[in-house]
């Protein structure tokens, strides 16, 4: 074992460099993947190509696992040479904890079916805070620090090749006496010699001992790089803390500044207004495939058709009229955060369904959004559960444009894609339908943890 580790360590300051440049590439791509993911134009743009990037970002996010193990058989040699060097045991450990919680937060997220929506809900708001905390951080590090190791002058460890090269070495490899030549120290041509050197140690020495400019080249390169990365990263973050931090993120605010213009606004039930859960626990993140759509009650309506009996429409003074009930509900989203209690208020689809007639044959019920876009569907065994709500109000108001208004479905038992946001059309169809994500390599059954032998997809998949 000790042979082995010798063998590993072998080579130590050039391994060093080459870790550090890995980590650097790891993390460029992890971040550039990561920001795609995330963004709402490259969700729409890329279509089936996100599902590859996604998996693209897990694997390099696994990939990081390599370096960090390698870097902990050098460690013990490496904190031998920071024994003195506490800003530098720091900067160790501080690179070394982000990348450890970035692998250990992804691998939560990667299987967040299998640990349950409040282990990927917290395990996403560590992913993200080490993200927009950490990245411009670990990047500044890994360019910085490799070029500084490349330099064989600052590197904590020093090669054979150049100590051997050191002033101190030559000076004895130069002091070993010369017995087969004369000795001809004191002659002219020696004493002019000698005074020559001297004079060369002395321009040496008063370079070295001259003062450095405050602000080198080096120095400016690296500021440089990183106000870059704040100038770069720093609006997404304060963007990410303002969301996650509730300073501009409240249903209120949505409201206040909401799209929608919808006469009259709907008013919430005794059971609704305070509401029934207390109120919802957590934070939405609006994500959406195309720019968010505002309505009025001029280009607004409401209709079900296809396999029904009596197909229907109506507009939105009849829509706020109809019947509505209360359910308290979480909210979980495929990508790893959940709302939790969530007050909904509104017409359950089991109703539309018995309003409308379903002919035999049916085998679906479709769902489109008015984006014009986004569609989903679920078979009509799926449709028989008795929480699928077509949704009005959120914990006794009107759900704002952002989050689907003025009309959402909600599907508690299905991951969020499957609860089309700024719905207005259900048509019953013959035939399977293969939704928008489904499209571009999600699960056609979007089923919570837990759910799914409860209500077995028929669709023969």
């Amino acid at each position: 074992m000790k042979q082995w580790l010798k063998t590993i360590r072998k080579g130590y300051g050039k391994k060093l460099v080459s870790i550090h440049a890995w980590n650097a590439w790891i993390v460029v791509i992890l971040a550039v993947s990561g920001l795609m993911l995330i963004g709402g134009f490259w969700r729409e743009t890329l279509g089936i190509g996100r599902v590859w990037l996604k998996w693209l970002h897990i694997a390099v996010g696994l990939a990081m696992l390599v370096p960090v193990v390698y870097y902990l058989f050098l460690a013990s040699k490496h904190w031998k040479q920071l024994r003195n060097k506490p800003w530098q045991k720091a900067n160790t450990l501080l690179v070394l904890a982000l990348l450890i919680g970035w692998l250990l937060s992804g691998l939560v997220l990667w299987q967040f079916k299998l640990v349950g929506p409040r282990w990927s809900n917290a395990a996403l708001l560590i992913h993200d805070l080490l993200t927009w905390v950490g990245l411009p951080y670990i990047i500044y590090h890994s360019i910085t620090r490799t070029r500084w190791l490349k330099d064989p002058a600052r590197r904590t460890i020093q090669t054979n090749e150049s100590s051997a090269h050191s002033p101190g070495v030559q000076h004895a490899a130069n002091s070993f006496p010369v017995t087969d030549k004369p000795d001809t120290r004191n002659t002219p041509a020696a004493i002019s010699s000698a005074r020559a050197e001297s004079d060369s140690s002395r321009t040496s020495a008063s370079k070295m001992e001259k003062p450095q400019p405050v602000y080198t080249r080096r120095a400016f390169i690296r500021s440089a790089v990183g106000v870059g990365l704040a100038v770069t990263l720093g609006p997404t973050f304060v963007s990410w803390i303002g969301k996650n931090l509730k300073f501009d993120n409240s249903i209120d605010n949505m409201l206040e500044n909401d799209p929608n213009q919808m006469i009259p606004l709907p008013q919430p039930s005794s059971a609704s207004s305070p509401p029934i859960g207390g109120g919802a626990e957590g934070h939405f993140r609006v994500y959406t495939v195309t720019p968010i759509p505002s309505f009025s009650n001029a280009n607004w309506s409401f209709r079900i058709d296809g396999l029904v009996e009596r197909a229907q429409i109506w507009n939105w003074e009849q829509f706020v009229k109809l019947a509505r009930t209360v359910q308290i509900s979480d909210f979980h989203c495929v990508t790893g955060w959940s709302v939790y209690k969530n007050t909904w208020e509104g017409i359950p689809l089991k109703h539309f369904l018995e309003k409308a007639g379903v002919k035999p044959g049916a085998h679906s019920v479709k769902f489109y959004s008015g984006d014009g876009v986004y569609t989903d569907a679920i078979t009509m065994e799926q449709a028989e559960m008795d929480d699928i709500m077509i949704a009005v109000m959120h914990d006794g108001k009107p759900i704002p444009a952002d989050l689907g208004g003025p009309v959402r479905l909600i599907i508690p038992q299905m991951y969020a894609y499957k609860s089309v946001k700024w719905l207005n059309r259900i048509e019953i169809i013959d035939s399977e339908h293969i939704g928008y994500w489904e499209e571009r390599g999600y699960d056609k059954d979007a089923w919570l943890p837990g759910v799914s032998q409860r209500y077995p997809n028929t669709s023969g998949s």
